[in-house]
């Protein structure tokens, strides 16, 4: 199956959906340093990414018309930072606000479905007409904007189309989730926006995965069999006193959680060796090494080994201090290296960045879960099914209106 990847960035998504059995057309990134990670690892023949047609442009210069016909999946990261709660919530006013290309270009390669994630900051009250107006553009990407025409305005006839009932042309079932990663067995706790579309002629039901992994059977297998201790190793130690109360209730189960376990930083990083003191990228120490300066500070505390990580950020001005580091058991704490912190967005330890760690973070910290990306994607897949059981579509796709469609 087809797919096209815009705003791939170190390329987390690309990477899983890749994974799921889709077979990327162009994978568009305009940052160069992202690009070199794309290529670097494309040259080490990471798996799934050789064949890679990478562009190095501006999403809004790309010529779609490159792109040969049929696509399946057209997934994308849109930049996050217009929403983000760290960021600067500039929101539609927000020069990096990309939501509008991702409808122009579902209207230029009509895919089967479409596939984005941002931040769960978008979904907040304060951005809840403007996500209201997104999930319009998305599910109707041919009524275009006006030239000089106020979003709201836009807004209001896309609500209109939306309420008359009939419709015609390119329409899209759009639903949206946020989804935390450490739910679907990704180290790491970090709830993303996900909204997917299904192309409405094709007839197709979707609904998000179900969660695989919970926190309560952690807790089981931490103290009430022992079996994460035994795993790993090491003495089972005196829960905090702010897990006493939600271990209680745990353990009092006489069967086990459903779910498998969370998996936590011990279970990402256990088996790697000591951090290098120096800094290297040469084997066995593949970005590896320690950053010093990490200090803990209110709010800023670092992720502890039993638990999944908290959420790997990038940060506006450099790498934020506290949330990409380790608690570490005597009291202090550490920096992730740049492999630790690529273990807990599930990228394979083969996949490598090559810059400074503060721009290798940024990637980090921006990247899409590789696993939680492919367990989506895979699902997609398994609804879409071959091309050839689907129904026609060249009559709807044919007879699309102009693009100054003014419903």
């Amino acid at each position: 199956m087809q797919s096209v990847e815009l705003f791939s960035g170190a390329g987390g998504l690309a990477l899983g959906v890749a994974r799921a059995g889709f077979e990327h057309s162009a994978v568009v990134e305009w940052d160069r340093s992202a690009c070199k990670t794309l290529r670097v690892n494309q040259a080490r023949k990471v798996e799934s990414m050789p064949n890679w047609p990478v562009h190095q442009c501006d999403v809004r210069k790309f010529d779609y018309s490159s792109v040969r016909s049929g696509v399946d999946l057209l997934a994308g990261g849109v930049p996050c930072q217009p929403f983000s709660i760290g960021g600067k919530h500039r929101g539609h006013a927000d020069e990096r606000n990309m939501f509008p290309e991702m409808a122009n270009a579902i209207r230029q390669l009509s895919p089967r479905a479409v596939l984005v994630e941002n931040v769960r900051g978008l979904a907040r009250p304060s951005f809840s007409k403007y996500f209201g107006y997104i999930e319009l553009m998305l599910t109707y990407p041919e009524i275009l904007r006006k030239r000089g025409e106020e979003w709201l305005d836009h807004l209001t006839r896309l609500e209109r189309y939306h309420t008359k009932g009939r419709k015609d042309g390119l329409c899209y079932n759009v639903v949206h989730r946020v989804l935390n990663a450490a739910d679907y067995g990704v180290p790491q706790k970090r709830e993303r926006l996900f909204v997917v579309g299904i192309r409405a002629d094709l007839g197709i039901e979707w609904s998000f995965p179900s969660p695989t992994h919970s926190a309560e059977t952690l807790l089981w297998e931490q103290f009430r069999t022992g079996e994460y201790w035994e795993r790993h190793g090491i003495k089972e130690p005196n829960p905090s006193s702010a897990l006493r109360t939600r271990m209680e209730a745990v353990t009092q189960y006489l069967l086990p959680p459903p779910r498998k376990a969370w998996r936590t930083v011990r279970d990402a990083i256990s088996r790697l060796p000591q951090p290098s003191e120096h800094r290297t990228y040469e084997e066995p120490w593949l970005t590896h090494f320690m950053i010093p300066g990490a200090r803990s500070y209110a709010g800023h505390t670092g992720s502890v080994m039993d638990q999944p990580a908290k959420t790997l950020k990038a940060g506006v001005h450099g790498v934020p201090g506290g949330e990409n580091m380790l608690a570490l058991p005597s009291g202090k704490v550490r920096y992730f290296t740049i492999r630790e912190s690529a273990r807990l967005q599930s990228f394979p330890d083969t996949f490598v960045f090559p810059d400074s760690w503060t721009e290798s973070m940024r990637q980090i910290g921006n990247a899409v879960p590789v696993e939680l990306a492919e367990l989506i994607a895979r699902r997609l897949a398994s609804v879409l099914g071959p091309k050839d059981s689907c129904p026609s579509t060249t009559s709807s796709i044919s007879t699309l209106s102009q693009p100054s469609r003014s419903n």
